[in-house]
């Protein structure tokens, strides 16, 4: 039981685990140091994603969600056993993955609006099952989450050093393949920037951000303001 209790931070950092489970859980918590600083920065991420993607939801969609649910079977869990025990595991994941959803981009994923059309992307690669988060601390908090099923990066950047005027901050890929524009990181109010989401080149191992002029440059022009590494 301990072992797979090592495997519940994501679902926990979310509020996607069952009463008896969840207490069994926050009493591992207390001797196990590395879940528990897990479950921190998980919801950290979570929090930052949705503060930085929060938007008003468009007219009409609580009412159009609900009737869709009303309408729409939903599927029985996927039940585990072991050793005679009964465990809804793939039940767990499948809340956990809409719980990131729903937490991040505020159930805003219809509409042919192109302002809606990147949450749904974006949520795509978070949710993806291959989703790699790793985040960086260097003159700010950046957040990198790949998809290689995807062959998508998102990268989420708070906290940057104030530009001067007429310069933008731009994403890179680096790796084996060369630097890559993932594009410019657009503001959205003080400290903050809506997300990037590019293409994933193969054998990129590290996400810069630089300082260019404000309408981007085709390589970077100065040193990295920002250096995360995949690896």
């Amino acid at each position: 039981m301990t072992a797979e209790l090592h495997t519940l931070t994501g679902a926990y950092a979310l509020d996607a685990v069952p009463g008896e489970e969840a207490a069994a859980f926050e009493r591992h918590l207390r001797g196990c140091p590395a879940c528990g600083q897990e479950v921190r920065e998980l919801q950290e991420t979570a929090a930052r994603l949705g503060r930085a993607l929060a938007t008003a939801p468009p007219p009409g969609l609580r009412e159009a969600t609900l009737t869709r649910v009303a309408h729409t079977r939903q599927w029985p869990p996927s039940i585990a056993r072991r050793g005679g025990a009964v465990k809804p595991r793939v039940a767990l994941w499948g809340a956990a993955a809409a719980a990131v959803g729903a937490l991040v981009f505020g159930l805003v994923t219809t509409g042919t609006d192109p302002a809606h059309q990147l949450p749904t992307a974006v949520d795509a690669v978070l949710t993806a099952p291959d989703a790699s988060t790793v985040k960086g601390a260097e003159r700010g908090t950046t957040t990198v989450v790949t998809s290689r099923s995807q062959g998508k990066i998102v990268v989420l950047a708070g906290e940057l050093p104030p530009l001067a005027a007429g310069k933008a901050y731009q994403v890179w890929l680096i790796g084996a393949s060369g630097v890559h524009s993932a594009g410019l990181l657009a503001p959205d109010g003080p400290h903050r920037t809506h997300p990037v989401l590019a293409e994933l080149p193969g054998g990129i191992d590290r996400v810069g951000i630089t300082a260019e002029p404000a309408g981007g440059s085709p390589a970077p022009t100065v040193p990295a303001v920002v250096m995360v590494s995949l690896a």
